[in-house]
């Protein structure tokens, strides 16, 4: 990330795992500074899926301005490329008004989009493309996983680590292969290699506690979940199992009980597991990033205010003197 000359606009950046308080901290932050938030939950940003998602309660939204909460639907296509371009739009218009904004999410790659940009990748010809999608569609999802391990094994282990979810999502594992076959290189090698420049600074809180915490806080949202109607709601997206915004925690189990895989007792147990393991995941990719300022999840307003104002300060004096 570059950043253009004078840069004075400043992007607090809150993440940590999910359940751990992000959306209270961003609307007291949002509160304190007058300033707006940009959601980047990925999973926030569909209409039909509410509950599910946890998206912020009606008086949560009221409390200061948000962006892209439910503001697509299941059934239109929507990239980490579109939210990149829409966010840094917003943000430009939103700076206008007050040089202190605010993002909130659990979606790192969403996040990192937004600071630091998408990796650029060649053009893959037609026929390779069409190739790759016909021996899906004969062989099916195993091919696409098989063809990845082989042809870039370092990303296929970092995919089974930290979001084995990508591993069944056809989209995707297709542009990765097509990508291997068609420049006769690793997909990772084209990743990092970019320099956006930004008009902000970004100054990234990250909110974090022992794992026991995070997981009863988890426990706890799921019952809540399934107390506010989870399973009416996703009754009622059914026959659109097949989306891939519905290829998530907390729809998928949900299906498979519709579908009398499992018991409800069951659906909720592997909800919550899943949704821990999910939690791990978010942790351990943030923990790569070391410019992120960590606070137990209880910390006091104040003290996060202090040492945000501090990191502000730097960065003002770093923009008068350069």
């Amino acid at each position: 990330m570059t950043l253009s000359l004078n840069t004075k606009n400043i992007l607090i950046v809150i993440v940590g795992p999910t359940a751990i308080g992000k959306t209270d901290l961003s609307i007291s932050l949002a509160t304190h500074y007058g300033c707006a938030i940009i959601s980047a939950d990925s999973r926030q940003f569909f209409a039909e899926m509410e509950i599910g998602t946890a998206v912020p309660s009606d008086d949560e939204l009221k409390k200061a301005p948000h962006y892209f909460i439910q503001n697509k639907s299941i059934f239109e296509t929507y990239t980490v490329g579109d939210f990149e371009k829409e966010a840094i739009l917003k943000l430009d218009e939103l700076f206008l008004n007050n040089t202190i904004q605010i993002m909130v999410g659990g979606s790192g790659l969403y996040i990192d989009a937004v600071l630091n940009g998408l990796d650029r990748f060649p053009d893959v010809e037609e026929n390779i493309r069409n190739e790759v999608r016909l021996n899906f569609e004969t062989l099916g999802i195993k091919y696409l996983q098989e063809n990845l391990q082989q042809l870039d094994p370092n990303y296929y282990a970092y995919l089974v680590e930290f979001n084995p979810q990508t591993l069944q999502n056809p989209h995707r594992m297709m542009r990765f292969v097509e990508v291997c076959i068609s420049t006769q290189t690793s997909y990772s090698s084209f990743l990092n290699k970019h320099n956006t420049e930004r008009n902000f600074v970004p100054i990234i809180i990250g909110l974090e506690a022992d794992r026991a915490v995070i997981y009863d806080r988890i426990n706890y949202r799921v019952d809540l979940m399934i107390q506010s109607g989870l399973l009416n709601e996703v009754s009622a997206l059914y026959d659109n199992k097949y989306l891939n915004a519905l290829q998530t925690v907390g729809y998928s189990e949900i299906f498979k009980y519709i579908d009398k895989e499992y018991s409800l007792d069951i659906a909720v147990a592997e909800i919550k597991k899943n949704t821990r393991r999910f939690s791990k995941r978010q942790l351990t990719w943030f923990k790569r990033n070391k410019n992120i300022i960590w606070f137990n999840h209880k910390t006091a307003l104040n003290t996060v205010v202090e040492k945000i104002n501090i990191e502000i300060k730097k960065v003002l004096d770093n923009s008068s003197t350069s």
